[in-house]
């Protein structure tokens, strides 16, 4: 649940935008959502924070884009990616994919990134979140995807969305998180992990969950933030806020015409930020391959961590 201390609320436009994508925006084949067994995930750790409450659904899968998603899912799990001891640098990041809360991106913003990650020596687990519930059956899906998308396209009524209570709706996904870095910092030792060094990359409405991490998970307090094409609002900086790194691609249909605010709000606090912004990309590219140059977001996210002394073992 949340709890009022350190609470730090979003705007209620960064919900309802990050909440309106569930897949990648962008001309990509394959683009038909096909129901596949379950993948073997044979290190999967539950995170401990339960079953979601009064869920009917259970967890299923689905491949679209040459990408592996997941739905329904009621368990949180962590998926350990650990490099190899001889240049493992000690440091830990917690990938969160995208998918607007519905659906999980768990190849294309969460296997992949983290194998990239344990190639350079950090420490990388893949956090699988509680998602709101959705129809079992993939036309029903489908077509409460459709409905959604037309919903936050309807013109909306000039009062305000309390954002308090639409914060009160990510509390699972927040829980989630914080339970994620408990976990990791219980088995520091054991994963050859220092503690003080574990940081957090979302993509999109994992963008989302990140930012809401450090603004309201309380004891999670990553050491670095990758916000890969999330909202771009301001909100209010912590005084501990961490370093942030940043990476939107200028035709970005939810989020590249709304401002940087998130990037004013960081650097008037005087705090390290890093800004990417490319000239094209859309929306949803993560590791998918492209031509265009938003595919070199993840090289710039390794050299600004090899400036920040998280690939390099602490002496």
């Amino acid at each position: 649940m949340l709890v009022p201390a350190r609470r730090h609320l979003f705007p209620a436009a960064i919900l309802v935008a990050a909440c309106a994508c569930a897949a990648p925006v962008f001309a990509q084949s394959n683009d038909t959502m096909t129901p596949i067994a379950t993948p073997d995930q044979p290190n999967t750790i539950e995170v401990g924070t339960g079953p979601l409450p009064d869920a009917k659904t259970q967890e299923s899968w689905h491949s679209q884009y040459g990408s592996k998603f997941a739905r329904n899912v009621t368990v949180a799990t962590l998926t350990p990616f650990l490099p190899d001891p001889a240049k493992a640098s000690g440091a830990a990041v917690v990938v969160a994919p995208g998918g607007g809360f519905r659906t999980l991106s768990m190849e294309n913003e969460g296997w992949n990134v983290a194998r990239a990650l344990a190639e350079r020596g950090v420490a990388a687990f893949v956090l699988k979140y509680r998602l709101n519930q959705t129809p079992a059956d993939m036309a029903g899906f489908e077509r409460s995807m459709k409905e959604m998308f037309a919903s936050v396209a309807r013109p909306r009524s000039a009062s305000p969305t309390d954002p308090q209570q639409m914060m009160a709706g990510l509390a699972p996904q927040i829980e989630d998180a914080r339970a994620a870095f408990a976990l990791i910092r219980r088995r520091a030792t054991e994963w050859k992990i220092d503690p003080n060094r574990i940081g957090m990359v979302g993509f999109s409405a994992g963008a989302m969950l990140t930012l809401a991490t450090e603004l309201n998970g309380q004891d999670a307090k990553p050491a670095f933030m990758g916000i890969i094409y999330g909202p771009m609002a301001a909100v209010t900086v912590p005084a501990d806020a961490p370093p942030l790194f940043v990476a939107l691609a200028a035709d970005d249909p939810l989020f590249g015409n709304t401002g940087f605010g998130l990037i004013d709000s960081w650097r008037s606090a005087k705090k390290p930020t890093e800004f990417h912004l490319y000239e094209q990309g859309g929306h949803g590219f993560g590791m998918y391959p492209k031509t265009t140059t938003s595919t070199g977001w993840f090289n710039a996210f390794a050299s600004w961590l090899t400036m920040h002394g998280m690939v390099t073992p602490k002496s």
